[in-house]
């Protein structure tokens, strides 16, 4: 059986909060990825997904856990290790322009991994530029364009060429086609996925656009408040969802068949506090199946079928209201 190239165990990152306590951004999640597989990570805003991806790259540094890339605990690494690292582990940011060096040209930026690493120089360097600008589609021009002079899409492609730089075998995706055009999504998207196909490239993809995920993911990991709630094969997630949490995701989907309309179910209750949280499912306050052992005892993550895991008491009955779900037209 092949080895995860990414193995997250018992990954926490908290936040001090002056007076209050310590905000549960991640909360004990273990998670792996498969070489060339995309893992597709789902929630509302807040839940901490963005998180998992900083402290996987190593941009925050984790309160606990282990995160092994390629059987080595990369949360050990020295400064030393972690510059190799670098190379084979990338990330896409959200915001093309904010990642963007904004007094670099296009050229520049797509340079600076070859002369961080000391790869090539003079005209090697120049070419391999060029090479790599085409390859995600940037025009020549584009080269010498700041990231001001450029739209959305093309800021992007040039988070996206920077990203591939350096071959690497591991790409956090933090939301990276949340703020562009429809028709620009599409393109990145397809981007992401023929790059993939081409290099060998593994995936996080962090999204709350499940269409988007569904699209191109492979498994698909449900968040909520820090923890995942339910993880399966996307096509399994999305036919037999078994977690309270991601039926209400999914309800909340648009759909274009009107001959099977499904009903939205509107979630009650306020979102609990992340900071110094209660016993129990984070889940609970706003779960209509919420019962006493709920507000007492936190599920544990387990395989209820193959492949497919769920954090829930009640799960059965949660696949039950699933399938209900679906009302005439």
């Amino acid at each position: 059986m092949t080895d995860p190239l990414v193995k997250i165990e018992h990954l926490k990152m908290y936040f001090d909060v002056p007076g209050k306590g310590k905000l549960h951004a991640v909360d004990d999640i273990s998670l792996d990825i498969m070489p060339n597989e995309t893992v597709g990570l789902v929630g509302e805003s807040g839940c901490g997904k963005s998180t998992v991806g900083n402290v996987l790259i190593q941009l925050l540094k984790a309160t606990e856990g282990s995160v092994y890339f390629e059987g080595k605990d990369i949360l050990k690494a020295d400064k030393k290790e972690m510059a190799e690292l670098r190379k084979k582990m990338q990330i896409i940011f959200q915001d093309p322009y904010s990642s963007l060096n904004p007094r670099e040209s296009v050229e520049t930026i797509l340079s600076d991994p070859y002369q961080i690493h000391g790869m090539y120089h003079g005209k090697e360097l120049k070419q391999k530029v060029a090479e790599l600008a085409e390859m995600v589609g940037l025009e020549p021009y584009v080269l010498e364009k700041f990231p001001h002079e450029l739209d959305g899409g093309k800021r992007q492609l040039t988070g996206i060429a920077r990203a591939l730089a350096l071959n690497p075998k591991f790409i956090i995706c933090d939301e990276p086609v949340s703020a562009l055009d429809v028709s620009v999504q599409a393109t990145i998207i397809n981007l992401l996925i023929d790059m993939q196909k081409k290099m060998g490239l593994s995936y996080l993809f962090i999204s709350h656009d499940l269409s988007v995920v569904r699209h191109i993911s492979n498994r698909v990991a449900v968040m909520y408040l820090g923890q995942i709630v339910e993880l399966a094969d996307t096509d399994e997630i999305f036919a037999n969802t078994l977690h309270p949490y991601s039926i209400a995701l999914l309800s909340a989907v648009p759909h274009l068949d009107f001959d099977n309309k499904k009903e939205r179910i509107v979630l009650k209750g306020d979102v609990p506090s992340p900071v110094n949280p209660a016993p129990g499912c984070r889940f609970a306050p706003r779960c209509w199946m919420a019962r006493d052992i709920c507000k007492e005892q936190s599920p544990e993550l387990k395989e209820v079928c193959p492949g497919h895991c769920v954090a829930c008491h009640f799960w059965e009955e949660a696949q039950r209201t699933a399938k209900e779900q679906v009302i005439d037209g």
